[in-house]
């Protein structure tokens, strides 16, 4: 089985394949002062609970943004997988896309992986919405080059500095749109500003990209606010919620096979 493992600044995403098959996936916190047993601890609960043991791991990959959390995971994964894991980043992956970015190495690996991980499924011009700490989109061509984007302040993150800033104004979850755009009071205006508002910038940015890439490339979301976007959104075609996750599993098979 592969383990596959996405560290983001607010949560881990790790996935178990069996095969092309992915058995199982988890969503937890980033916690960056733990160590390699503390996670070894929750990796063997979350694992047993659907009847995985370690001892079926027989390959690690893992993409990070997070710089304290690689010894972590190294040692994680050398102390009780017995095993070195594969790490992502822009040197590792050179031969599977050409990077056009004037400096390669300031690519995130989970936009790498990403969009890897498109190209190779859809085989066409793309911009990749990634809904996370930060909202990214990426730009491939035609030719399957990773171009650039942009990066804007996650939904979550913009969110907070106004409860934070803005002191007469409630909390808010955002887990369901308002019916109206117009909102009738602080509560849906809040829901309105902020998922409408977030929907009306990717069809703005989504315009603009369109435009300079001079092609119809292909619109898909990811990340764990995605659906909830789409649903507002007019530009995006596709959510694809395994996107990571799958993009490590095609990684780890094709620079294994090179």
């Amino acid at each position: 089985m592969l383990l596959v493992i996405d560290v983001g600044n607010t949560n881990i995403v790790l996935g178990v394949f069996d095969g092309e098959i992915l058995v199982k996936d988890w969503r937890i916190r980033t916690i960056r002062d733990t160590t390699a047993d503390e996670f070894n601890i929750l990796a063997k609960a979350l694992f047993a609970d659907n009847g995985i043991r370690l001892s079926d791991i027989s390959d690690v990959v893992i993409s990070s943004v997070v710089p304290p959390a690689v010894p972590i995971l190294d040692r994680f994964c050398e102390k009780h997988l017995f095993r070195k894991p594969l790490w992502v980043n822009p040197a590792s992956v050179r031969n599977l896309m050409p990077i056009l970015y004037n400096n390669p190495a300031e690519v995130g690996a989970d936009r790498i992986v990403n969009a890897i991980a498109a190209y190779r499924r859809y085989n066409r011009s793309l911009i990749i919405i990634d809904f996370g700490t930060a909202t990214t989109f990426d730009a491939i061509s035609e030719k399957g080059e990773y171009l650039g984007g942009a990066i804007v302040p996650g939904i979550m993150i913009s969110s907070e500095a106004l409860f934070q800033k803005a002191s007469r104004l409630p909390r808010v979850e955002m887990f369901m749109p308002p019916e109206h755009v117009i909102g009738k009071d602080t509560i849906d205006s809040i829901k309105s500003g902020v998922m409408h508002g977030n929907a009306a910038l990717v069809d703005g940015m989504v315009a603009r990209m369109k435009k300079e890439m001079g092609s119809n490339p292909f619109v898909i979301a990811t990340g764990g606010l995605a659906i909830l976007i789409a649903d507002l959104s007019e530009s995006i075609e596709l959510v694809d919620s395994a996107l990571t996750l799958e993009g490590l599993k095609i990684i780890s098979q094709a620079l294994r096979e090179s």
